[in-house]
């Protein structure tokens, strides 16, 4: 077994662990007895508890991204693409709660205890990264431009998800937060303007009528 598999597994049964008992409960011993590894082997894939518990965020945030992005299509309108992405992300909630209640509870696990306060800083860090490269695309597919800097919508758009995800988590109610990502896309889409194409000088466009004519 390579080490990028090794870590792979100890990561997900991280996750598994995470998930039945909370953050705590994921000691080194309950990760590897749960990937049916020894000690050593954890070792080997991961030099701290800490790195592993960073390569469980990343894990997880590349995978909602991805979740998000394969639903982009080309040539959409941009609201219809915003509110298609963000369905993505709430589809990928709704079929595993248990992978977003691990997320938000690293967040408090991570500010609380010293020496990681950083992974949840990172954590932020990378749902923005991901989520402003999702925007920077689907401008373009949708041959737009956002009027404000696309970190800020960036921003906007990972605040209106975190808070849907929290309210999803305490009431389950799908209809509801169905009706908040409607009003996020309509708000995103008001700060993008259609790209303007360069007009054609008349000289051009008199050159043109010549060679066609010819």
């Amino acid at each position: 077994m390579s080490s990028a598999e090794r870590r792979e597994l100890i990561v997900q049964a991280a996750m598994r662990v995470i998930v039945r008992g909370g953050v705590g409960s994921a000691t080194t011993r309950a990760i590897v007895a749960e990937a049916e590894m020894s000690l050593a082997s954890f070792h080997y894939a991961f030099r701290s508890h800490a790195e592993m518990m960073r390569e469980l965020v990343v894990w997880v945030v590349d995978a909602e991204v991805e979740a998000v992005f394969s639903s982009m299509r080309a040539g959409r309108e941009i609201r219809v693409a915003l509110r298609s992405g963000m369905q993505a992300y709430l589809d990928y909630l709704i079929a595993d709660p248990g992978h977003e209640q691990v997320m938000q509870e690293l967040v408090q696990y991570t500010l609380r205890t010293p020496g990681l306060e950083y992974l949840a800083q990172e954590q932020y860090d990378r749902y923005r990264s991901g989520v402003t490269r999702l925007l920077t695309e689907g401008a373009i597919s949708s041959g737009v431009q956002w009027v404000v800097p696309v970190s800020d919508v960036a921003r906007f758009v990972v605040t209106v998800t975190g808070g849907v995800t929290v309210a999803w988590l305490a009431d389950r109610d799908t209809e509801a937060a169905g009706r908040v990502l409607d009003f996020a896309a309509d708000s995103l889409a008001r700060l993008a303007i259609p790209v303007m194409m360069p007009e054609r000088s008349v000289d051009a466009e008199s050159s043109l009528a010549r060679e066609g004519a010819q």
